[in-house]
């Protein structure tokens, strides 16, 4: 069967067995990028409503984390190594780029190891390799961070913005701020914590919970498989993305992040300071730890009108804050929910969410 019928074959049966009113949450700023990009939600009955959760990493980085960072860097002579998305992310009085425009060295790359390269290239300048994400990317850092003690390199440190996602879960369902039926579980980080992962979440909500993978089909397909188990009122947590995702999750890649980092609390955007969501360099690894030699008390203040937050709570939608397209846009972002590809509000804009 080729994709189209399939696809088609799979929408006509979530509209025979959708009966009431849904709201589906995707908790990956992914799947929130390829629902809007292949249109899925106009494929939908009009009873399904998808809301997008804090699945972007960006924008969950918290204003008071992006302004350390400004600060720490307008503040000594250290160069910035950091992935693209972040450069212009806007603290409180100004960006990555911005500084970057003032003569600051800020190097933008796709692999944590080429931090390891340029360090050893330019022994004479102290570097930061910025940290962040999830479970996904948290264990190629911690893999750099081994391989930069373990070669003794003395001008390379790291910043761990690292976050956890199912804490972020549970503080959606626990704020009560929306109701929620079921969750569409994001696949990359399964990838990592496997579907046991979720267990301990799925034990105390017993909410509907497909993990699914993000190709048009398995979207398709994950959300039949979530409205299918909603309709029959059953309780169940699905692995639909077993290519990809196990039961244990990728146990090298959680050995590294045991190895290298610590379950600590952490600032998130939207949700304020989340109970053991974050990961911190440990002991072992203190030296390589940049918040070890400057702690700097910062004194932050939230983007004006800026809706980032509720947009990431799924209380709002983009348009419903005033800047959205106007002020706000790709080529001019205000709030990081617009800046990074996976940022609700950038899929919006670019998809045509705005006429929703």
């Amino acid at each position: 069967m080729m994709i189209k019928e399939k696809a088609e074959e799979l929408v006509n049966l979530i509209n025979k067995i959708s009966k009431k009113e849904r709201n589906l949450m995707e908790f990956c700023g992914t799947h929130t990028h390829e629902i809007f990009r292949y249109g899925i939600r106009q494929l939908l009955p009009k009873n399904i409503n998808l809301l997008s959760g804090p699945g972007c990493p960006v924008c969950v980085t918290s204003q008071r984390d992006i302004d350390y960072l400004i600060t720490l860097v307008e503040k000594e002579d250290f160069g910035v190594i950091t992935f693209g998305d972040l450069l212009n992310v806007p603290g409180s009085s100004g960006s990555l780029n911005k500084l970057r425009l003032k003569g600051k060295e800020i190097r933008v790359i796709y692999s944590p190891l080429e931090s390891i390269k340029i360090a050893k290239e330019n022994r004479n300048k102290k570097y930061i390799l910025i940290g962040i994400g999830f479970e996904t990317t948290a264990p190629s850092i911690a893999y750099t961070i081994i391989k930069t003690k373990e070669e003794k390199l003395e001008n390379l440190f790291f910043l761990s913005l690292h976050k956890l996602t199912p804490p972020a879960m549970k503080a959606i369902l626990d704020m009560g701020e929306i109701r929620i039926d079921g969750i569409i579980g994001p696949g990359h980080v399964s990838t990592i914590i496997g579907r046991k992962g979720w267990l301990d979440l799925f034990n105390e909500y017993k909410i509907p919970f497909v993990i699914t993978g993000f190709k048009p089909l398995e979207i398709l397909y994950g959300l039949y498989k979530l409205i299918e188990i909603i309709e029959k009122n059953e309780k169940q947590l699905i692995n639909a993305y077993p290519s990809s995702v196990s039961e244990d999750g990728n146990k090298k890649a959680l050995e590294l992040i045991n190895q290298v980092f610590m379950i600590d609390d952490a600032e998130w955007r939207g949700l304020g300071i989340l109970k053991k969501s974050g990961l911190k360099i440990n002991e072992k690894y203190k030296n390589l730890d940049i918040k070890s030699y400057y702690d700097y008390k910062i004194e932050t203040k939230e983007i004006p009108g800026c809706k980032c937050g509720e947009v990431l709570r799924g209380i709002f939608k983009p348009t419903d804050c005033q800047l959205f397209g106007k002020l706000c846009r790709p080529d001019n972002p205000v709030g990081p929910c617009m800046v990074s590809q996976e940022g609700t509000c950038s899929a919006f804009y670019l998809y045509g969410g705005e006429n929703e």
